[in-house]
C-alpha cells in the first residue's frame, strides 16, 4: 500500500500532491542525546524544530542552517527530508552539511543504520546526507543527529538602498572579504545584511560598510526564514530559483525578493512554466515552484535523462515497491 510520510504536516504544499495512505509519525519524538561539548545532538524525527532550538538555546547553541518553522508542528524528519536552509545558509552551509547520521526504515520494512555523531564517520556513500532532500521516497526517518554551532557573540543587521544589480553586485563583494556575514538579502530597493561574531569585529566591519543600523533586524531575519515577510502573504504563484550568486538580474516578469547574497530568489510571476524554467536553466540555475502551483504537474526542476536513471536506481534500491511518497517529489519514483 502506498504510504504518505506524515510528521508536523507543516510543508504539506511543497512538492507533488500525492495520492496514499497517511503515515503519521509524528508521536515518535523527543531528544536522545545531547552533548553541548560536542556540538552534537541526536533527536527522534518527530521531535518538533521548536523544542531543539529551546534545548540548544539553554547552552547557547543553534541549529546554524537556520531552518524554516512555517509552523509550530515542524519537525527535525521534515527539516532534513525537504532540506530547506534559512537565511545563514550560504555562509555557515546547508541541511545537508550538518547531517552527521540517520537511522531510517526502507520500503523493504528494514531499519537501518547510517553515519553516526561525529564528522569523519563516513566509508562509501554518505547515504545520510543523501536523505536530505529526498522528500521521504527514499525512507521513513526514524533519528537524526545533528551537528550545532555556538550563537554568536553579537549580531547587528544593516540597511541600504539600491537597485536589484547594484544590490547583487555588493552582496557579491563583501561575500568575498573578510567581513563577518551571515545574512544578506534585497527587497523593494532595500539591501539588509546581518554581521554576526564578536562584538568588536562586528562592529568595525559594520562601519566600514556605512549603511544604517537595523533596529528591527531579529524580526526580519526570522520573518524571511519563516516566510512571515509581508512578500510571503498572499497566494501567489512562488517560484524558488536557485541560480549562481553573481546572476545579473534576469529577464522574467514579477515581484523578486533575493536572499543568500543573491544565490536563491523568490519570484511571483504569472509567466508560463517553460519560460521561468527556460531563463533560469540559461542562468546555469534551477527552478522550484515552491507554492500555489499544481501539485499534479512537475514541481521540482526536470532531470537529465543521466540524473533521472540515478534517482530510479536509488529508489529501487531502497523502495523496490515504491510504498514510500510514491511521486512527490518527481512522478517517476
Amino acid at each position: 500500500m502506498p504510504l504518505c510520510i506524515q510528521g508536523g504536516n507543516s510543508k504539506a504544499f511543497y512538492g507533488r500532491k500525492i495520492e496514499a495512505e497517511q503515515f503519521d509519525v509524528s508521536a515518535n519524538s523527543g531528544v536522545i542525546s545531547y552533548e553541548p561539548t560536542e556540538l552534537v545532538i541526536t533527536v527522534r524525527a518527530g521531535t518538533t524544530i521548536s523544542e531543539i532550538n529551546e534545548v540548544l538555546a539553554n547552552h547557547d547553541q543553534m541549529l546554524a542552517f537556520e531552518p524554516p518553522c512555517f509552523s509550530t508542528t515542524a519537525t527535525a524528519g521534515g527539516m532534513v527530508a525537504c532540506g530547506l536552509s534559512g537565511p545563514r545558509r550560504p555562509y555557515v552551509g546547508a541541511v545537508r552539511d550538518f547531517v552527521l547520521g540517520i537511522k531510517c526504515l526502507n520500503g523493504k520494512a528494514e531499519i537501518l543504520n547510517f553515519g553516526g555523531q561525529v564528522m569523519k564517520n563516513v566509508a562509501g556513500y554518505d547515504v545520510s546526507r543523501l536523505m536530505t532532500g529526498a522528500m521521504g521516497t527514499l525512507g521513513v526517518l526514524l533519528e537524526v543527529s545533528l551537528k550545532v554551532l555556538p550563537t554568536p557573540d553579537y549580531e547587528l543587521t544593516l540597511k541600504g538602498e539600491a537597485d536589484d544589480a547594484t544590490a547583487i553586485n555588493l552582496m557579491n563583494q563583501w561575500a568575498g572579504q573578510s567581513v563577518p556575514l551571515s545574512a544578506a538579502s534585497f527587497y523593494d530597493n532595500n539591501i539588509f545584511i546581518r554581521l554576526s561574531g564578536h562584538r568588536n569585529a562586528v562592529i568595525a566591519a559594520a562601519s566600514q560598510l556605512q549603511f544604517s543600523e537595523y533596529s528591527d533586524g531579529e524580526h526580519y531575519w526570522q520573518s524571511l526564514r519563516d516566510h512571515e515577510h509581508d512578500f510571503f502573504s498572499d497566494n501567489k504563484k512562488l517560484w524558488r530559483l536557485s541560480v549562481p550568486s553573481t546572476t545579473k538580474p534576469m529577464n522574467l516578469h514579477g515581484q523578486w525578493f533575493i536572499e543568500w547574497g543573491g544565490a536563491l530568489r523568490w519570484l511571483k510571476t504569472s509567466e508560463p512554466v517553460e519560460q521561468v524554467r527556460r531563463v533560469v536553466s540559461m542562468a546555469g540555475g534551477h527552478a522550484t515552484l515552491f507554492r500555489g502551483g499544481n501539485q499534479n504537474d512537475d514541481v521540482f526542476h526536470p532531470l537529465s535523462a543521466g540524473i533521472g536513471n540515478l534517482h530510479l536506481a536509488l529508489k529501487n534500491a531502497f523502495d523496490p515497491k515504491k510504498i514510500l511518497n510514491r511521486g512527490r517529489l518527481y512522478k517517476e519514483f
